[in-house]
């Protein structure tokens, strides 16, 4: 247990440039929360004079039109290299999957209903990762869409053993590949196929939109 001194206070999280600033003006307490695999920020602890200097300067610069303009072209920039990425990794989800000519068409909105699902900042998907290759991330991708969308993994009750869930995620994988393989092969589609009913379900709630996106389009 830490006493937190009396001239300090909790600065909230929600601003980041505020909070990027105390922190690197001296000392601090960050305050985290686990909840279940996460930890959510809470804000931090800092000395109330510092915190109210840097609001006021923050503040200051804000109300400078030149900052507005900063701000608008950072917004831009950050547009622009948002639908640069989700081309690209759209691209690369298609040449993951690489389906025979005959499958072109599911070929497509599948790898448009996946690049919906990964791509949006924030959604704290394999796709946003930097750790690994966008090849990587986009086959990932697929592979985690097709587990939720065309499995009954989130219905399974799995036990509590370690390892057990990623015994169980290895096992729908294979599965997932196996059905893309016949894809590949240019087998004919089932009508009962689970990848076909998972597109057709998703494709009226939103696909059609992600996929008349012109970031979407190849």
């Amino acid at each position: 247990m830490l006493a937190v001194p009396e001239t300090w206070e909790l600065l909230p999280p929600g601003d980041a440039a505020l909070t990027r600033r105390v922190k690197e003006a001296g000392e601090f307490w960050a305050v985290a929360e686990p909840v279940g695999r996460k930890v959510f920020s809470r804000g931090i602890w800092a000395p109330a004079a510092t915190i109210a200097a840097k609001r006021c300067e923050l503040a200051t610069e804000r109300a400078d039109p030149a900052h507005a303009r900063r701000q608008l072209a950072g917004r831009q920039r950050r547009e622009r290299a948002q639908a640069d990425y989700v081309t690209d990794f759209r691209a690369e989800v298609l040449r993951f999957l690489a389906f025979a000519q005959v499958h072109a068409p599911v070929a497509e909105r599948l790898a448009g209903a996946v690049t919906a699902h990964a791509t949006p900042v924030g959604s704290g998907t394999v796709a946003r990762t930097q750790r690994i290759p966008v090849g990587e991330r986009a086959a990932a991708a697929v592979i985690a869409w097709l587990r939720h969308q065309t499995t009954a993994y989130d219905s399974l009750v799995i036990p509590r053993v370690k390892g057990q869930r990623r015994e169980v995620r290895r096992q729908l994988a294979e599965h997932s590949r196996r059905l893309l393989d016949r894809y590949r092969r240019g087998e004919p589609a089932r009508d009962n196929c689970p990848l076909g009913l998972a597109i057709e379900r998703c494709h009226p709630a939103g696909l059609e939109r992600a996929l008349e996106c012109p970031v979407n389009r190849t």
